[in-house]
């Protein structure tokens, strides 16, 4: 049994209140203990480790609710040329950056499989805490679909473990969903509408039905009790997806009236991925990487984008912080921040949405998402003060130290980067 007690910093807890000023924190093993002033915290009569914040800030750890950890967005050359295993090593340098940017739990979005997840949890490699959705659902010729008109598909491939979320009509859709249950997806992912990265649609095209995509929540909700997130751009397809029972909606490029209504009256999640057309356009000028459709799609959306997150944050939409990374590159997600303050958040907003927010669009706000006692010790400490200037934790140097289960995953103070005994 081994207690920690981080201390001498102030503490964001995640719930949105005022900063605590000389915060300590104390851990036991894999445990938040006690929070609280540092003259508060009562001390075992054990040995204490000393966790010296130095004077910075101690947030709970962050989470992406919407990343691809298997992925990052390469050229036409470089994907076909790539041996497959290859993924997976690279994936292990995705997910240490991931975690060296402070985010200690994710929401996998498509194209990892149960083993990557696995191997986390069981210490193989470092990585985030995650859930998987397997591989999204989508329809033919919809998005997710990267068959091309010169008849060359770079769909990604099937394999054991990854089934194809290739579906059609209602009988194929419940199917798809079976085999990623059967997977291990954690949640289920679809594509409700076309999107800006695919070959041959539009973000506001409409994908599945009504009735299609409430088959999908029907078996993931009544079978297993597990959600289903929905890429959903147009409003059309926002629309259906709300109405049959969808918990989040990834992107929301196109959102009405209705459709911010619909996501007011069914509590529906609304994770912007402000960050993902950005990036398209930013590789778009400074590499060979953006297809010339993704491109140009980007240009058309990325004002509009802006415009509908802003209103469903004014109607008071549930947000939480979702980046698209693999689009942009693993360890930049941190970006989203200063973009969704942009759109009209406060920094403490912003924080909470990928704090508490974002623990309870994953059902996790019981264990995770603020620095409370009873939940798990994962903690992050800057040297930057988020709430005077929020873009200063895309700099991962600011991020002095990340704590997941308790263990120090990530140490760069200056004095020292082992625990001080007292």
């Amino acid at each position: 049994m081994t207690y920690v007690l981080v201390k001498n910093g102030t503490l964001i807890d995640g719930n949105g209140g005022e900063p605590i000023q000389d915060a300590a924190v104390l851990l036991k093993d894999n445990k938040i203990k006690q929070v609280g002033r540092a003259n508060e915290i009562r001390l075992p009569d054990e040995e204490v480790e000393i966790l010296d914040a130095e004077n910075g800030y101690i947030l709970p750890g962050l989470f992406d609710t919407h990343v691809h950890m298997m992925m990052e967005f390469s050229n036409l050359e470089k994907t076909v040329s790539t041996p497959f295993s290859y993924h997976f090593y690279q994936a292990i340098e995705y997910m240490k950056k991931t975690v060296n940017a402070g985010i200690t739990s994710v929401r996998d979005a498509g194209f990892t499989d149960v083993g990557v997840k696995q191997a986390i949890e069981n210490g193989l490699v470092l990585g985030p805490r995650m859930q998987v959705s397997i591989n999204p659902l989508t329809i033919t010729g919809g998005h997710g679909d990267s068959w091309t008109r010169s008849g060359i598909d770079t769909t990604r491939p099937t394999y054991p473990g990854m089934p194809s979320g290739l579906c059609d009509g209602p009988e194929q859709v419940r199917q798809r969903v079976r085999e990623m249950l059967r997977a291990g997806a954690d949640i289920i992912k679809v594509h409700a509408t076309g999107g800006v990265m695919s070959p041959t649609d539009h973000p506001e095209f409409t994908q599945f039905s009504f009735e299609e995509l409430s088959i999908m929540v029907e078996e993931a909700r009544f079978r297993r009790g597990i959600k289903v997130m929905a890429h959903a751009q147009g409003a059309e397809g926002v629309k259906n997806a709300v109405r049959a029972g969808i918990h989040s909606i990834e992107h929301g490029i196109y959102l009405d009236d209705e459709a911010i209504e619909l996501m007011l009256k069914h509590g529906t999640y609304l994770v912007p991925t402000l960050l993902a057309p950005v990036a398209v356009l930013e590789q778009g000028k400074n590499s060979n990487n953006m297809p010339a459709h993704a491109i140009q799609k980007a240009l058309e959306v990325v004002d509009i984008h802006h415009e509908s997150v802003a209103k469903a944050y004014k109607a008071g939409v549930k947000i939480a912080m979702g980046t698209d990374a693999g689009v942009m590159p693993h360890g930049t997600n941190l970006r989203e921040l200063n973009l969704m303050c942009g759109i009209g958040m406060s920094p403490m907003e912003s924080l909470v949405a990928t704090t508490k927010v974002a623990a309870e669009c994953l059902g996790w706000e019981d264990k995770l998402g603020t620095v409370e006692e009873g939940k798990l010790a994962d903690l992050v400490i800057t040297k930057a003060n988020p709430l005077a200037d929020i873009a200063a934790l895309e700099n991962q140097d600011n991020i002095v130290t990340v704590v997941k289960d308790g263990k120090v995953v990530k140490d760069l103070r200056v004095a020292n980067t082992n625990l001080v005994t007292q």
